[in-house]
């Protein structure tokens, strides 16, 4: 069940982040996580099973909310390669349709998810290495919508 994110859920994200630490995030991420969490966040969702949350992601607007962003996106380690990424993006990608505010779609992400997001349907249009971190890398991606 995917549904939008409650204050009362944050511990449990924060348990989430530090299990995909690393590879997908490093370490100095959390308190970056915490604080968008707290004062950053725009429309954020999370994926429970069993009352028990394994994925969250959410979206954040710029541009006059005719660009959004994808953001803050992760599934329990456990539940890797089970499509529940997808499910949680094509959430997103589908509440930002709905809204008919947005007309691109943006990830920043690193080089572990770039193939995920493509096949999405992203296109990679540039990648900076060492940007997050020493051995994580940006790369920025694009949807039109």
């Amino acid at each position: 069940m995917i549904r939008p994110y409650l204050p009362s859920d944050k511990p449990q994200l924060i348990e989430l982040i530090r299990l995909n630490t690393p590879p997908y995030f490093d370490p100095s991420e959390e308190s970056l996580f915490s604080n968008y969490l707290d004062n950053e966040r725009e429309d954020y969702f999370v994926l429970e099973s069993n009352g028990q949350i394994i994925g969250c992601g959410g979206i954040n607007y710029e541009k006059g909310k005719t660009e959004a962003v994808l953001s803050w996106g992760m599934i329990h380690p456990k539940h890797h390669g089970q499509g529940l990424g997808s499910q949680l993006a094509k959430h997103r990608i589908g509440h930002l349709r709905t809204l008919k505010t947005a007309n691109k779609l943006v990830v920043r992400t690193s080089q572990h998810t770039v193939g995920f997001y493509q096949k999405m349907g992203f296109k990679l249009l540039e990648a900076k290495e060492n940007y997050w971190a020493p051995g994580l890398h940006l790369n920025y991606m694009e949807m039109v919508l």
